[in-house]
C-alpha cells in the first residue's frame, strides 16, 4: 500500500495492472477496506488499470474524530485521482463506495467515463438516517463487535454464510469489520444520513450500470431500479441468490456482469 495526502489526511491506496490500460477505481462498503475487491481484480485487470483506496476511517488511511459527509468522501476520492494525475475513469463502489462513485461522476463529470453503482442506496431518508444513529450509538458504547452479527447477515446470504467453502472469505471479511475504528465506523455511517443524490440523477451524464442482490435488503432492487431508471443511459442487473455484498457473494456471476457492460 502506498499513501497520499488529499483532502486534509492521507489515503492508503494500491495499483493493479499495467500502466497501458484505461483506469478504473474501486469504492468499498462501509466497515470494509480495498481487500474486499479481490475476487475482482484478477478479471478487471485484463481490461484495465485498476485503483483501489481505502475510504477515509478506514484500512491503512487517516481516521479523523468526527462526523463525516458524502461530499467530504467524494472530494477525498477527487483530489486522489488528482495527486495520481487520473483524469479520465471508470468508478465502480458498493454500498457506501457505490453513492461515493454517483457522487464522484455528478460532481466532477469530467474525470469519469462510467459508473458501475452496486447496492447502494444515494438519498437518506428519517428512517434511514436514524437506523445508522443507532448503529453509531451501539459502536459508540458497546464497540464494533456488537454490530457484527446483524451486518453480517445483511451483507452475505444465509447459505453463503453456512457454506465451509467460504470460511476463509468470511474470516476476512470479519477482520476488516472487527479492524475498521470506532472513529472511521461512526464518521461514514453519519456521512450516509447526509446522502442527497436523488434530485441530481436526471443530470448523471456518464452511462450507469446499477447493480445488486436479489436479497439485499438494504439496496433493494427496486430501490436500485429507481436508480438506473432516473438517469439518462442507466441499466440494472440484479444477481440471484445475492445478499448487499454481491461482488463477494457471488463474484462470478459479478464478475462476468462487470465484464461484459465495460465491453460494450
Amino acid at each position: 500500500m502506498q499513501t497520499a495526502a488529499t483532502n486534509g489526511i492521507k489515503l492508503a491506496y494500491t495499483i493493479d495492472g499495467t500502466a497501458d490500460k484505461p483506469w478504473i477505481v474501486l469504492s468499498h462498503s462501509l466497515a470494509t477496506d480495498h481487500r474486499m475487491w479481490a475476487p475482482q481484480i484478477s478479471v478487471l485487470e485484463q481490461t484495465h488499470r485498476v485503483l483501489r483506496y481505502d475510504t477515509r476511517g478506514h484500512g491503512g488511511s487517516d481516521a479523523p474524530s468526527g462526523d463525516y459527509t458524502i461530499s467530504t468522501l467524494v472530494d477525498d476520492l477527487a483530489g486522489l485521482l488528482e495527486v495520481l494525475e487520473i483524469k479520465d475513469t471508470d468508478v465502480m463502489g458498493i454500498s457506501l463506495g457505490g453513492a461515493t462513485a454517483i457522487g464522484l461522476a455528478l460532481g466532477h463529470p469530467g474525470l469519469v467515463r462510467r459508473v458501475i453503482c452496486c447496492d447502494a442506496m444515494v438519498q437518506s431518508t428519517p428512517e434511514y438516517a436514524n437506523g445508522w444513529r443507532e448503529r453509531i450509538e451501539i459502536a459508540a458504547q458497546q464497540g464494533m463487535d456488537a454490530l457484527w452479527e446483524g451486518s453480517s447477515g445483511r451483507w452475505l446470504t444465509k447459505e453463503y454464510r453456512a457454506d465451509p467453502k467460504n470460511a476463509q472469505t468470511l474470516a476476512q471479511v470479519r477482520e476488516m469489520f472487527l479492524g475498521t475504528s470506532v472513529d472511521g465506523f461512526s464518521g461514514c455511517a453519519a456521512a450516509l444520513t447526509t446522502l442527497n443524490y436523488e434530485s441530481q440523477l436526471p443530470s448523471l451524464a456518464a452511462p450507469c450500470l446499477c447493480i445488486t442482490g436479489s436479497e439485499d435488503v438494504a439496496a433493494p432492487p427496486e430501490v436500485m431500479g429507481e436508480i438506473a431508471s432516473a438517469v439518462a443511459d442507466g441499466e440494472l442487473e440484479v444477481i440471484d441468490d445475492a445478499a448487499h455484498l454481491s461482488n463477494l457473494n457471488q463474484p462470478e456471476k459479478f464478475n462476468r456482469i462487470v465484464s461484459e457492460w465495460l465491453d460494450h
